[in-house]
């Protein structure tokens, strides 16, 4: 039972798989994150002028998209991405607790992935996995800081983000967390110093009894909320503030963005 949305690794498209499980749907295609990335190309193209480059800085053929473009495509939703080490307010309060904030957004080599809180939980959400991972309260601030050790660029994401019926539900009905494999905290001592790789390699080593045990917790939690459902009790809106289909979005784009391109 999929109740958490989890795009997995397709070919280089991480910078898409990134923003749509951020997002909680398939909100984004590579050809719509093309698109943008034409648009801030030909931006800077028109304010350089003759000294120029027609090779574009914002993607490659690969399919990897800069932090540019996923911050063009986030303000549809009026998301920003700010520098975990920048001096925002969202990124201060970020560092003084990471729990202050709804998500961030990674980036290492080339890889984007995002980290989300879905009800009062926090999940990794990196396609690189198979599944969604539950991180523990106490493991969020170690593993920011593990992440800033091994040379990642963290972004606070600042704005409301998308409802989903995933956040709706988790509020009510909380995985248990002795019923699914929580990330590892970092080891004390010398050990400390081994790096994120082998970590996350270990990771993807537990990854299908992760995946089965998250998925039954998610179904118990399911059953849960539906069980003490009343009629009082808000439902998820988001067919009514986000675009819902990909024609929705696209028009929602051009509405936002259209000018730009003129």
């Amino acid at each position: 039972m999929d109740l958490i949305f989890h795009e997995k690794q397709e070919g280089s498209l991480c910078g898409q798989h990134c923003l749509n499980n951020l997002l909680q749907g398939a909100y984004f295609s590579a050809v719509d994150l093309a698109d943008l990335a034409s648009q801030l190309d030909e931006t800077e193209r028109s304010h350089l002028g003759s000294n120029s480059s027609s090779t574009s800085h914002n993607m490659d053929d690969s399919g990897y998209f800069s932090i540019q473009v996923l911050q063009k495509a986030l303000e549809i939703w009026n998301i920003c991405l700010f520098s975990f080490k920048s001096s925002r307010p969202e990124a201060v309060a970020a560092r003084i607790d990471a729990h202050s904030q709804k998500a961030y957004i990674c980036n290492f080599q080339d890889h984007w992935f995002s980290i989300r809180k879905i009800g009062l939980q926090w999940f990794n959400l990196n396609s690189m996995h198979s599944a969604p991972e539950l991180i523990s309260d106490t493991y969020l601030s170690l593993f920011l800081a593990q992440l800033q050790t091994d040379g990642y660029s963290i972004f606070v994401v600042s704005g409301n983000l998308p409802d989903c019926d995933a956040d709706a539900i988790l509020k009510l009905a909380p995985i248990e967390a002795n019923k699914v494999k929580l990330n590892q905290t970092p080891r004390s001592g010398s050990e400390n110093s081994s790096d994120l790789e082998k970590a996350l390699e270990e990771s993807r080593q537990m990854n299908e009894e992760n995946d089965e045990s998250l998925q039954r917790a998610l179904k118990e939690s399911l059953q849960e909320y539906e069980k003490n459902q009343t009629s009082d009790i808000p439902q998820c809106q988001s067919t009514s503030r986000i675009p819902a289909t990909q024609e929705e979005l696209r028009r929602k784009r051009l509405e936002k963005f259209g000018s730009s391109s003129n």
